[in-house]
């Protein structure tokens, strides 16, 4: 009996309702991360009057969940390629919402900062999970935008975080923002029983039951026979979660680009996402209006994420990226140099910083073979987290030296131009999308001689 290839099976699919409750779970998921990393940027200000810290210090404190993120990205990335995404998300779930509320509870700062390392294990882990998810069953023909749909949760959760910011922090103070982070943990035992499974996963453990029933939701028109067997023919090729296999077979030089890439992508984003708010104010605008720019650079993001994925689908994913990183420091450009309307320069910031990311991670999702999938996204983000740990630092050293606000948006800008060189020596070759792609065209090929010859 024929073997039923499951990855050709996703690849081939209509978009159904089943692809839409991966979505939403995925998306959901990605809103309630977004929210409680953004939290600190939305608060920045109130945590620096509270705690009567600096501006110097504030940077270490910010970038304590960053840290956090770069070993919650490699560590729950390639572990979730071993236990299952539904565990591995439940994990994440589970550290961001506890630590998040309980560094609402404290006004010690090194405490605070202690919290948030340990919530920044949950927020890193989500998004490569999140991201191999959704690329693992999306069709092909949506993949780019779909995945980078489910990374606008993250957004939706930073504007979240500055909307709740605009109504809490002067109603209540900063700490609300903080506690009401911790009523995700509810979510966690329908993640388990209602979220799909892994594909590879279902396939390493050899359960034909619920391979059977998620080949039927992906394709409902599909007829299986009673000891239908399934074909993954990745999952015996790569060890699952095996980080050296993401430096084999033509992968190591673009690995170590797409950690480059994402280290530079990652500084921009959260030099702007933590310190837009500050900058505002420095710049003489209240809270209210520089709360109003952290949405406009939000929003902004949702638009080039959304955008640079339906691109991505129609072009070459690699060169829409590469486009997207130089723009990014284009718009830094004339952010710092007061360019208007400045409310639609930061909307542009957000589309090439925070859209760009996402696209960067939806790229990555795509390089890689599905049984190492999560590794690749989560090594990618992890070791791109050095630029996020060091972002906030690094801005808050310039705010304290008083400079002009043009200077800190082009040492920022910088990042932009480095990660748009290091996307252009991606090799797109070697990517297991190209590589797909190749082998359907050979076997279209060779039905068309078998067809020609009978």
């Amino acid at each position: 009996m024929d073997r039923i290839d499951i990855s050709k099976l996703v690849d081939e699919a209509r978009f159904n309702s089943f692809h839409v409750k991966v979505l939403i779970w995925c998306f959901v998921i990605l809103i309630l991360d977004g929210y409680d990393l953004a939290v600190a940027g939305a608060a920045l200000p109130a945590i620096m009057k509270s705690m009567g810290v600096e501006a110097t210090a504030v940077g270490f404190m910010a970038s304590s969940a960053l840290f956090g993120m770069m070993f919650g990205a490699i560590i729950l990335g390639a572990l979730s390629d071993r236990i299952g995404r539904r565990l591995a998300l439940s994990i994440c779930v589970l550290l961001f919402s506890v630590f998040t509320a309980a560094a609402g509870c404290t006004n010690d700062p090194i405490v605070f900062s202690v919290m948030r390392f340990l919530a920044g294990l949950g927020i890193g882990g989500a998004i490569p999970n999140v991201t191999a998810h959704m690329t693992e069953y999306a069709p092909r023909k949506f993949r780019g935008v779909l995945v980078t749909v489910t990374a606008c949760g993250y957004a939706v959760g930073s504007l979240l975080a500055a909307l709740l910011g605009k109504q809490l922090i002067e109603a209540y103070g900063w700490q609300y923002m903080f506690i009401a982070a911790g009523a995700p943990v509810v979510l966690i035992p329908f993640i388990m029983m209602r979220m799909p499974e892994s594909l590879q996963y279902l396939a390493r453990r050899r359960d034909n039951v619920r391979l059977r029933q998620m080949a039927v939701l992906i394709q409902p028109r599909l007829r299986l026979a009673a000891n239908q067997a399934f074909l993954l023919p990745e999952a015996g090729a790569v060890k699952a979660g095996s980080i050296r296999d993401l430096f084999r077979d033509g992968r190591a030089f673009s690995t170590v680009m797409f950690a480059a890439a994402s280290a530079t992508g990652l500084f921009t984003l959260y030099a702007i996402s933590t310190w837009l708010v500050k900058l505002m104010a420095l710049a003489g605008y209240s809270l209210g209006s520089a709360l109003n720019f952290l949405l406009a650079f939000n929003l902004g993001g949702i638009v080039g994420a959304i955008g640079g994925g339906w691109l991505a689908d129609r072009f070459n994913i690699k060169w829409v990226l590469c486009v997207s990183y130089a723009l990014s420091a284009v718009f830094l450009f004339m952010l710092g140099h007061g360019v208007q309307p400045l409310v639609l320069v930061v909307a542009g910031v957000g589309a090439f910083t925070l859209g760009t990311q996402i696209l960067c991670f939806a790229y990555a999702g795509q390089f890689y073979p599905s049984a190492i999938r999560s590794t690749g996204v989560g090594f990618a983000s992890g070791v791109g987290r050095f630029g996020a740990i060091v972002a906030p630092i690094t801005i808050g050293a310039l705010v304290a030296m008083k400079l002009p606000l043009e200077q800190n948006f082009m040492v920022i800008m910088t990042f932009g131009v480095l990660g748009a060189v290091a996307v252009a020596f991606i090799d797109h070759r070697a990517s297991a999308s190209t590589l797909e792609a190749e082998e359907a065209q050979a076997d279209v090929e060779v039905a068309a001689r078998a067809d020609a010859r009978t």
